[in-house]
């Protein structure tokens, strides 16, 4: 798997994940923190995590898998980089910065990641006078969400003034082998991996038969939509990004899945999107009357996992129910096909299915990636599996500190291919929950449309639950359609502390209208914008929507 992202990366489809972080620097010693603070804060910390140092080696021909090494020439200054934003420093303007930014391929001679320190954020409402931001960007190759997060967490602390570590650093840099060398190893490994297939088909076995047990004793059914729908997302991408992101609270998220009995946070992420996307897809006359789909991540990462590299992770494909326009409705469907889609993965074992992907050659697999990428199949009729991706990263808890710098938010950055031009991670942290997305400017050129289109998803769906009878089930509840009022949430309005980000005012949007399949984009559909990240807040507040970058 980990050998896929490497094999589909191409100079319009750099495969990486990140995220957009914004710090407060009121806690840091001084109460700001400078760039060599930041490289020396990273420098104390970089023996908690093995995916700093190291660098990928490929096999000549793709005889093999890419090995990892310890990067004999690694420079923490080249991976660190640092810049600020003209005047007047906005929400609009950072997002461009990290749009462009997060276009750019890695450097797969180094170790696969960057880190840019984004000064200048001085006209982002509630965000505090001399915060900083930083737009992460890893190859998902030597991460997935959740090993992720384990990078998140040796680059932060619990407290602003946690010491370094106390242990020493035992890292030691490697000789980078020769051609020679590596297709030895291949060699070997080709003749090894005949065996590996056998121990897991062995394995998977139990997992098929208790999947084709279940399959009859109708414990689950196979999804009809295995096979999704072609909409304008599904086509060959550009090389050029747009990026936006919305901060709910997630006491709303946690909220709303009561309105549905067993429903999770995820199904309800699911059917804000699904809602969003029949939004959009409606304005543009291109609303598929099958639901679309999408990718959505699991994680098989054992504790003793935790901080090991590459991936490890299965997917299933969770329907979004665009058909669909009560958005109570929408939400008991997304729970029902979840809850299939769960069953038969549980059946067939989500481990297996991982383990699966490690025996399959290498130079096939390479192959495949690239021929897909090279002969545009996504331009020439070829059915997408899912519609988009839609992933799910819970982030901490509780506040945590880099630097001694708090921070107030994140949003996460996906990669994009041919064929899903079009991404979304949601993600909590603390009290918010943010839902953002990445996708290709040429497919997506009105992005502050599509976010207003998620904050339109996200209104109806709370006030339709909000307003659902306890004792009715949710298809009995009142239906809050688009060209209802949304309501207007309450304004909570706090005055800026010393010690407390300002929280900003809560977006007033005008009433939704419907958006019809005979219409293209209308202009009092676009949002006036508001910043897409609040510093840990209850609403966003406002500024100017994200023009392209």
């Amino acid at each position: 798997m980990d050998a896929s992202f490497v094999a589909l990366e191409t100079r319009n489809s750099p495969m990486h994940i990140g995220s957009i972080l914004i710090y407060n620097p009121e806690t840091a010693p001084g109460g700001f923190v400078r760039f060599k603070d930041i490289l020396k804060f990273f420098e104390s910390r970089m023996q908690l995590s093995k995916t700093i140092r190291q660098r990928l080696v490929q096999v000549p021909f793709d005889l093999d898998y890419p090995y990892w090494i310890e990067d004999p020439d690694f420079d923490l200054e080249y991976h660190v980089r640092h810049l600020a934003l003209p005047k007047p420093g906005d929400w609009r303007q950072l997002c461009i910065q990290a749009a462009r930014i997060f276009a750019r391929p890695l450097d797969l001679t180094r170790p696969p990641w960057e880190f840019t320190v984004v000064e200048g954020l001085e006209n982002i409402p509630g965000i505090p006078q001399g915060s900083f931001a930083m737009v992460t960007k890893v190859h998902h190759a030597a991460i997935d969400g959740m090993s992720g997060v384990d990078l998140l967490e040796a680059m932060h602390t619990l407290t602003p003034d946690e010491p370094a570590p106390d242990t020493p650093d035992t890292w030691k840099p490697e000789k980078v082998p020769n051609p020679v060398e590596l297709l030895g190893k291949s060699y070997f490994n080709a003749i090894t991996n005949p065996l590996k297939q056998i121990e897991v088909a062995a394995k998977a076995a139990p997992g098929l038969a208790k999947a084709l047990k279940g399959l009859v004793a109708k414990e689950f059914d196979v999804p009809r939509e295995m096979i999704a729908p072609k909409t304008l997302f599904n086509r060959k991408i550009s090389g050029h990004r747009v990026v936006e992101g919305r901060s709910v609270p997630l006491a709303d998220i946690k909220a709303i899945r009561t309105a549905v009995p067993g429903a999770k946070v995820n199904d309800v992420f699911l059917a804000i999107v699904g809602g969003a996307m029949r939004k959009y897809l409606l304005a543009k006359d291109d609303l598929p009357k099958k639901t679309l789909t999408a990718m959505a991540p699991i994680s098989v990462r054992a504790k003793n996992e935790k901080g090991a590299m590459g991936n490890q992770v299965a997917a299933m494909v969770a329907p979004l129910g665009t058909h669909i326009d009560d958005p109570l409705e929408r939400l008991e469907y997304c729970h029902a096909r979840t809850s299939n889609s769960k069953a038969m993965t549980d059946a067939m074992g989500a481990r297996n299915m991982t383990e699966m992907s490690k025996v399959s050659p290498a130079l096939w697999m390479s192959l495949g990636a690239q021929l897909y990428t090279r002969l545009g199949l996504a331009d020439r009729g070829v059915g997408p599996m899912f519609t988009t991706v839609v992933t799910n990263v819970p982030g901490p808890p509780v506040p945590i500190y880099s630097c001694g710098a708090r921070l107030e938010s994140q949003m996460g950055l996906v990669c994009l291919t041919d064929g899903m031009g079009l991404g979304h991670v949601v993600q909590s942290y603390t009290d918010e929950a943010t839902i953002s997305f990445t996708a290709c400017r040429e497919l997506l050129p009105d992005p502050e449309f599509y976010i207003q289109c998620i904050e339109d998803s996200f209104n109806e769906l709370r006030d339709a639950a909000k307003n659902a009878p306890a004792d009715s089930k949710p298809k009995e509840a009142p239906q809050s359609k688009a060209k209802a009022p949304a309501k207007k949430p309450a304004a909570k309005k706090t005055a800026a502390k010393k010690t407390t980000a300002t929280k900003p005012a809560a977006k007033k949007r005008a009433p939704a209208k419907k958006a019809t399949a005979n219409k293209n984009t209308p202009a009092k559909s676009t949002s006036k914008g508001t910043k897409g990240v609040a510093s840990r807040s209850k609403a966003a507040p406002k500024g100017k929507g994200t023009p392209k970058s």
